[in-house]
């Protein structure tokens, strides 16, 4: 059986990819699980994650139609807990709550050397926690006792995957989206960066590519088409899904990478935004979600664009007939 066309299907992606014609996708593009602790990846861990990762794009190679694209939207840094990482270690000038310098609290200990941290505390008129912090460079970030958080680059795992089935990485392009990431509250607690960016990992399928500039307009062209970076506000409110990524975002991959009546494909499809981006440029389009919640709400968005788009046409119809 194959999956129809214009439908979102339910299931898992390593299932129902296999189900879809060969050499049928014109462009996939989609954007999987983060591995960011979201309750639809709660109980997945790294190497779950990164083998799901690698298995979905090796199917892809049989469905992609020569010349054809996979485009995957992930964010480039992953963070996740690492014991054996060693502790960072951080004093913070603008938030340190007392005057009391390490070279205080030695020379108070030197002239009381059976004091404790809180008799030497006392003395000092601070807590017993400066008292340890200045001895022991216990600035740990996030506390003593909390594991550290260790940053690692997706990129090179998504190439890899590409590599072994058969695809090339034939473009990347940054989305700027807004300062939204959960630690951004890092930029006024240590030196590293608000995460601003995501990536789209653009893989090319061995065959003849048409291309044709006419489809985008010469401002689309300048303004996007050519270019390696795309601002495009975040979603500002994910009440129906954790993650939705805006509708701009796979309609300028859509537009750019095929033509009218090509077929696009999301298999991991959460709230329909691919979807509904193909029903507005004119393209046949697959769905695969596993929940069926989030199959629901693509569906139903889907038929939503669908009716809004056949309203347009009527009244443009009756306004050519006046």
């Amino acid at each position: 059986m194959r999956l129809a066309l214009n439908e979102i299907h339910l299931g898992d992606a390593r299932k129902l990819l296999t189900e879809i014609e060969p050499d049928s996708i014109t462009c996939s593009v989609w954007s999987p699980p983060y591995h960011v602790g979201k309750e639809y990846e709660k109980d997945s861990s790294y190497e779950e994650w990164v083998a799901l990762l690698t298995e979905v794009i090796l199917l892809h190679y049989p469905i992609i139609k020569p010349g054809g694209f996979l485009v995957v939207n992930i964010a480039d840094i992953l963070c996740f807990p690492d014991p054996t990482m060693p502790r960072i270690q951080a004093r913070n000038l603008r938030r340190q709550r007392s005057d009391v310098a390490r070279e205080d609290v030695l020379a108070v200990k030197q002239a009381y050397p059976n004091y404790n941290r809180y008799q030497l505390a006392n003395l000092l008129g601070c807590s017993e926690q400066t008292i340890d912090r200045r001895l022991n460079g216990n600035n740990i970030r996030g506390g003593k006792y909390a594991i550290q958080t260790r940053v690692h680059l997706v990129g090179g795992i998504i190439e890899e995957a590409g590599t072994r089935a058969g695809l090339y990485l034939y473009d990347r392009r940054a989305w700027v989206k807004d300062a939204t990431w959960e630690n951004s509250k890092w930029h006024t607690l240590s030196y590293r960066s608000v995460d601003e960016f995501e990536y789209l990992y653009i893989f090319w399928k061995p065959g003849e590519t048409v291309i044709d500039r006419d489809k985008l307009t010469p401002e689309e062209w300048v303004s996007w088409g050519s270019r390696g970076v795309w601002s495009i506000p975040s979603v500002r409110a994910n009440d129906d899904h954790e993650a939705k990524f805006p509708l701009e975002l796979p309609r300028r991959v859509i537009k750019l990478l095929t033509a009218l009546g090509d077929t696009v494909l999301d298999c991991f499809m959460g709230s329909g935004t691919t979807a509904i981006a193909a029903i507005q440029e004119g393209r046949n389009y697959i769905g695969i979600e596993k929940f069926p919640p989030y199959v629901e709400l693509a569906r139903r968005a889907c038929k939503t664009e669908l009716a809004r788009l056949n309203n347009t046409l009527t009244v443009q119809l009756a306004l050519t007939m006046e």
